[in-house]
């Protein structure tokens, strides 16, 4: 909403500089005064003018104060400091504006579609705390770009073909020489046997290096589709995947297709991929040299450094994993003549995910991709206009040779469009390690951090941390809620535990390594999920209260005195001259810029930042003003006001990051 404002104040001053001093300026920058008392907003135009004008940016300033007219929306101009012009807004009326905005529905979905892609977890074992990070950021960035008001497609690539995949199936069959029916019977959680199997192949490979014969001969056959061999890779990775959905399901990331490597090999995107690539001779085939027999791409260097030369196919005739990412991003844009088709996987059910049986897909289905036609009617996936890949900062250069291959293919708009949304990775505080009962050595326990590593076995399963983190969130909420049932208070633990893990991994820049700590998360002070949620709790108390112990005052009677304050704005004019509650009001209202300003700047650490001032602010309010107690009707209306908007504030930026707020803490 501040945007808004914003935006109409510049026209207005472009339109008076325009006309008063005969100069066009295409853009006016806009500050934020140190203090609210100063006002609203500052603009210091005056000092690009002074060159033009050849006078000083006060002497600017003070003429603009003095000769513009106040739009609607504005009380005052003045000027200030050395040059420049603060701008004072007509408090009631923001107010009002303001309140109905944050009651106001969310932008329908319009304009250009976007593809976000996300999490794309190897199915050859149980998901790890990285990989949250990455689900958390894309479901946070796809729920922004929602906000305003775009089409988001969400898509999680299953790599159901690679090495990782293969290393399973050669633990099993070599290693373990289980049957399919033996493999079949395992009981769950199917993906945790799968982590300590996968962790024992790298092992076992690395005691006699002969043995990795298997994994090679295992891909061969993986890659041709035929045979037992396909069969059972198909059935392991599935059967992951699946526990991949229920996983990321418990902290509220959803998808809408899985597309797979399996069908983007048979159905031969590659190959299309490969042929444009040799016609545009994007590629060159090296006949000596280090990478004799490779299809190779030259990789302009960054920060000064010389090009890079990339291989795109071995030696051996296969496609490295670069070449198919190509073909997939070429497809994302809709650029490929071949497509997939889609079958109906599963559906999101009263919170949970079921497998999807004879009935129709609806909106909450999720699609697999395959080669054959579905009897239902199929999605129109792909073919977006942007596409965001969610990938770790390591994956930086292979997402440069994605680009780069479009760009050779001479999709320079689409290589523009393409945006590698990068990440540090995660890993854990020894404190957290104690907790999770891995052990650590002595050098270990004096780092700040603990890597981890799956393929070492070192690594926090990410449905063990989300089950520790409920443990921990019960106990705290058993403490605090004796009163509440037991299943009251399950479901109060379950939304703080989710709220503490995504906020932790949301209130980092996306370049800062993250150290887990239970603590940390958890903690009800200090800018965690438990604080914002709690700070919406207690604005939820309020009106409860209101409803329920007051006979004097209902939800009712306070939309109509809410009604009546609009009509006679005068009624309140004193008390929102109160700066710490028109800080209040500007801090609920600069949601629309922070989102903005997250989405420019693929940042979201800054609606974090925005929500958790907010709810600092909000904080403030409600052990100054006693709203319930207060006996003058008019204050009170105008307290309980300014306590809705708070509270519609925040639940706006917590929906925005994906964090439940439960109805009692």
């Amino acid at each position: 909403m501040l945007l808004r404002r914003i935006e109409e104040t510049e026209q207005h001053l472009r339109r008076f500089i325009a006309q008063h001093f005969g100069v066009e300026l295409k853009r006016l920058t806009v500050e934020t005064p140190p203090r609210t008392e100063f006002g609203d907003l500052a603009f210091p135009f005056s000092f690009e003018l002074a060159r033009t004008l050849r006078r000083s940016p006060r002497e600017i300033a003070l003429q603009v104060a003095e000769n513009i007219e106040t739009p609607p929306h504005v009380d005052r101009f003045v000027a200030a400091g050395n040059g420049h012009l603060n701008v004072f807004f007509k408090r009631v009326a923001f107010f009002h504006d303001l309140h109905r905005w944050l009651n106001s529905p969310p932008a329908e979905p319009s304009g250009e579609k976007v593809i976000v892609e996300h999490t794309n977890i190897n199915p050859n074992k149980a998901a790890h705390i990285g990989h949250l990070r990455n689900a958390v950021l894309g479901d946070t960035l796809v729920r922004l770009l929602r906000a305003r008001g775009r089409k988001v497609e969400v898509q999680n690539y299953i790599d159901n073909t690679g090495v990782q995949v293969a290393d399973v199936v050669v633990g099993f069959q070599n290693l373990r020489e289980m049957s399919f029916k033996e493999i079949q019977s395992i009981a769950e959680p199917f993906d945790y046997y799968c982590w300590d199997l996968y962790a024992e192949v790298s092992k076992w490979y690395q005691e006699e290096e002969s043995r990795l014969k298997f994994r090679e001969q295992t891909l061969q056959e993986i890659e041709s589709g035929e045979g037992p061999i396909p069969q059972l890779a198909e059935y392991i990775s599935m059967r992951v995947v699946f526990a991949h959905l229920k996983t990321m399901l418990r902290i509220g990331v959803r998808y809408e297709v899985l597309p797979r490597e399996s069908e983007i090999l048979s159905l031969k995107f590659w190959q299309e991929a490969f042929q444009r690539l040799k016609d545009k001779q994007a590629i060159t085939y090296r006949e000596n040299g280090p990478y004799q027999g490779c299809w190779t791409m030259q990789v302009p260097g960054t920060h000064g450094q010389p090009d890079e030369e990339k291989i795109i196919v071995r030696s051996n005739g296969t496609v490295t994993y670069v070449g198919k990412d190509i073909a997939y991003q070429l497809w994302k844009f809709g650029l490929l003549e071949k497509t997939f088709h889609y079958r109906p996987l599963c559906q999101y059910r009263g919170g949970e995910v079921t497998l999807h049986t004879d009935g129709g897909p609806n909106e909450d289905t999720v699609w697999l991709t395959t080669t054959e036609p579905s009897p239902h009617t199929e999605p129109d996936f792909g073919r977006g206009q942007t596409v965001f890949n969610v990938i770790d900062v390591r994956q930086s250069y292979l997402q440069r040779v994605v680009v780069e291959g479009l760009r050779r293919l001479g999709f320079s708009n689409e290589a523009d469009r393409s945006v590698h949304f990068s990440y540090e990775m995660v890993a854990l505080s020894p404190a957290c390690c104690s907790e999770l009962g891995i052990e650590l050595s002595e050098e270990d326990r004096r780092k700040p951090y603990v890597e981890v590593s799956g393929r070492k076995g070192l690594g926090v399963k990410a449905d063990d941390l989300i089950n520790k983190l409920f443990e921990k969130s019960l106990e705290e909420v058993n403490a605090r809620g004796k009163a509440l049932t037991l299943k009251q208070r399950k479901e109060i633990a379950q939304k703080v535990s989710i709220g503490a893990l995504r906020y932790f991994l949301l209130k980092y820049t996306r370049n800062s390594v993250i150290a887990f700590d239970f603590a940390e998360a958890l903690s009800f002070e200090g800018e965690t999920g438990p604080y914002l949620q709690y700070s919406v709790v207690r604005a939820h108390s309020i009106f409860r209260k209101l409803e329920a112990d007051d006979s004097e005052w209902s939800l009712s009677i306070w939309e109509k005195e809410r009604e009546r304050m609009w009509e006679k704005p005068n009624s309140i004019a004193e008390l929102i001259e109160d700066n710490e509650l028109w800080s209040l009001l500007l801090q609920a209202a600069r949601l629309d810029d922070a989102i903005d300003q997250t989405v420019a700047t693929l940042e979201i650490s800054h609606l974090a930042k925005h929500v958790f001032n907010l709810a600092q602010q909000f904080n403030l309010f409600y052990h100054k003003y006693h709203v319930l107690s207060e006996s003058d009707p008019i204050k009170k209306c105008f307290y309980l006001t300014i306590t809705d908007a708070a509270r519609q504030g925040l639940l706006k930026g917590l929906d925005l990051l994906g964090i439940p707020v439960p109805e009692r803490m």
